[in-house]
């Protein structure tokens, strides 16, 4: 009799998903469908609102006030603090705290982004009101182009209908999602048409993880004598001992003018090791015209120049003098990873 176990079925694919990932699929599917239908609608009729919207923010003399109540507040805090962070001034106010005080934070140069799916909350009348009275421009974000609130605003950014990705259709969701996506297509439009840049990003962002990535070289360089730097002539055994002492593991080279013009690394050294090389002059082991950087590069471009070239510290100059040196390991320290 053979002892031979019997042969299993080959699998005909992959396991079938458990209830939770199919779950989430559907979720994701049905969010999805709600980004597209606002990508397909600003081709269309939203397209020419929007593009309203922008230049009114844009030219006002005063800040965006975002408001909202439920999950449109949740969005529009959002939503208000990607406008202040990318050059637009803005900050939140809730709708119904609008009338009990905070009305006072509103002024006559604001502009009200207002957030409501159905246009209806009869929370927002005080704010409407008010806006009306003082004549403070009104942008509505609601999926009801008839609704009180897109009667009352000088323009209303009106977003397609979609299915809540909820199976009851009814706990905020796909709806959220498209309030904050047309929310941050708005501020980077204003991000654009502002030209803000990556320094000017950096102003407003000097803590944390995004700070670090945007520091500049000249923030975390060494300076003065700690700079690694020889003139043509000087004998590898001087440039030796200067590269030690500092060690960067490299020295640079300068003309008679100041310039630099060379550097001798530990890989130069490994590709002219012979016996008698600490008795030539630095000329003839040096690469000429090494890469350097100014002292205005984003710390996080610099860490991509040294990766890509695969070397560890860079030369920093200012018309074509050495002012400072940089190396790999002051860029990690100070969390540019």
């Amino acid at each position: 009799m053979s002892n031979s176990k019997p042969l299993m079925a080959p699998s005909s694919g992959p396991a079938p998903l458990n209830a939770p990932v199919q779950s989430a699929l559907r979720t994701l599917e049905a969010e999805g469908s709600g980004i597209a239908a606002i990508t397909a609608a600003l081709q269309a009729d939203l397209g020419e609102a929007f593009a309203r919207a922008a230049d009114l923010i844009r030219n006002a003399k005063g800040r965006l006030i975002v408001t909202g109540l439920g999950k449109s507040g949740h969005i529009g805090r959002k939503i208000a603090a990607t406008f202040a962070s990318t050059g637009t001034p803005a900050f939140f106010v809730h709708a119904a705290e609008a009338g009990h005080g905070d009305l006072g934070m509103i002024t006559t140069d604001d502009v009200i982004l207002a957030l409501s799916w159905s246009g209806e909350q009869p929370e927002m009348k005080t704010l409407i009101t008010y806006a009306k009275r003082f004549r403070i421009a009104v942008i509505a974000m609601t999926a009801e182009r008839d609704s009180t609130l897109s009667r009352a605003a000088d323009i209303a950014l009106t977003l397609p209908k979609a299915r809540e990705a909820c199976p009851h259709n009814l706990a905020p969701t796909t709806s959220s999602l498209m309030l904050l996506a047309l929310g941050d297509a708005l501020a980077i439009a204003l991000l654009e048409g502002r030209g803000f840049t990556p320094v000017d990003f950096s102003v407003l962002h000097p803590g944390g993880k995004l700070g670090a990535m945007l520091k500049f070289t000249r923030d975390i360089m060494h300076t003065g004598d700690t700079v690694p730097l020889k003139p043509l002539g000087t004998g590898m055994s001087d440039a030796l001992v200067e590269m030690t002492s500092k060690g960067f593991g490299c020295v640079g080279i300068v003309d008679a003018h100041g310039a630099i013009v060379g550097i001798v690394t530990d890989g130069d050294l490994r590709r002219h090791m012979r016996p008698d090389l600490m008795t030539a002059v630095v000329d003839d082991v040096m690469t000429r015209n090494p890469k350097t950087i100014r002292g205005d590069l984003l710390a996080s471009e610099a860490l991509e120049i040294l990766n890509s070239s695969k070397i560890t510290a860079l030369i920093v100059t200012d018309g074509g003098r050495p002012v400072g040196i940089v190396h790999l390991h002051d860029i990690l320290r100070a969390g540019v990873v």
